[in-house]
């Protein structure tokens, strides 16, 4: 194993602690490095939340700033934070007017999310949570009970986080989130395993001529071991699955989200933008606004996922909202 690190026991603590030294005029990191917070905060804003375990980045902490999230919980890699990180967290950001839990449906993030609700709620703060379940590759997986939450989540903390900035209250922002899960849909495919660094050795092998269809963020099982194919048609058999499970026909506004899960180059991912784009528009499907990155990745793993997200124009005007985090970030 390669890696720039000291020691898997301190690897957490020391990223936290460049990560708030790199963007010190956009976040707070906590003393005990249980959560990453804006450093403005807004008051009277219902607080939006959210977390997981790390090596995503920059998912969850890279989307804390204005435009998205107030707060994320980052838990060891690959692990859910514990209850007490999101308590904390809420303590810190609530301003009075609710907060918002924004959870990947895997089974250790849900069940802590849900203790730290019970345990943060209270007469005077209302605490509910939208849950993200996006992937169509797989009804269940080694983590979640259902599908899997992945990089539809970006989608999610993006707009909600945009209306939260207008004022909405807690529960239309909730509903809110909740439509965009149901018009949001992803698939993975790996070309390489990751590595976790405590394990010291990939997650899982393939052969060189090989690839995984489907996979999971975490390295878990997708829908079946293929040969390496040409990216149209990776992009095609992916976009099959998500069109297959999503209401977007002929006319259709979408979002598309070319994500990198963290060892692929960029110019492989505007490869697969471009076979993405041109296999949606011979559908008919507008492609109204892109982005293409390593916005929620798993750690060294070579290749990508695919988000399509149906919108409308009140849903694309809150994509385009302002937005200023360490990671997402523009002006409109």
């Amino acid at each position: 194993m390669k890696k720039l690190i000291n020691s898997p026991d301190r690897v957490l603590v020391e990223a936290l602690d460049g990560f708030g030294a790199a963007h010190g005029d956009i976040v707070v990191v906590d003393q005990e490095h249980r959560f990453v917070r804006r450093r403005a905060l807004a008051a009277d804003k219902v607080a939006l939340i959210s977390g997981g375990g790390s090596g995503h980045e920059p998912l969850h902490i890279g989307f804390v700033g204005h435009g998205m999230l107030d707060a994320a919980c980052p838990g060891a890699v690959f692990t859910s934070p514990t209850p007490d990180q999101m308590l904390a967290a809420a303590e810190a950001v609530d301003a009075g007017s609710g907060v918002l839990f924004i959870v990947k449906n895997y089974e250790g993030d849900v069940m802590n999310f849900q203790m730290a609700a019970e345990l943060a709620a209270s007469p005077a703060r209302d605490i509910q949570t939208i849950l993200i379940d996006d992937d169509v590759a797989v009804e269940k997986s080694t983590y979640s009970t259902g599908r899997r939450g992945v990089a539809g989540t970006l989608v999610v903390e993006k707009i909600v986080g945009a209306a939260a900035e207008e004022g909405h209250g807690i529960d239309e922002l909730r509903q809110l989130g909740e439509r965009v899960v149901r018009q949001t849909r992803s698939m993975g495919v790996a070309l390489t395993s990751c590595t976790v660094p405590a394990v010291g050795a990939p997650t899982f092998s393939l052969g060189d001529d090989e690839m995984e269809m489907g996979v999971g963020i975490h390295g878990e099982p997708g829908r079946r071991r293929m040969k390496l194919a040409r990216a149209d048609a990776i992009a095609d058999e992916m976009l099959g699955a998500i069109l297959g499970d999503l209401d977007a026909r002929a006319g259709t506004e979408v979002l598309l989200l070319v994500n990198g899960l963290g060892g692929t180059p960029a110019m492989e991912l505007y490869v697969m933008l471009d076979a993405a784009r041109r296999i949606l528009t011979d559908r008919r499907i507008e492609v109204a606004r892109t982005l293409t990155g390593p916005w929620v990745t798993s750690l060294d793993m070579a290749g990508c996922s695919i988000t399509v997200s149906v919108i409308d124009q009140r849903l694309r005007a809150l994509w385009d909202a302002p937005v200023h985090t360490a990671a997402l970030r523009w002006r409109m």
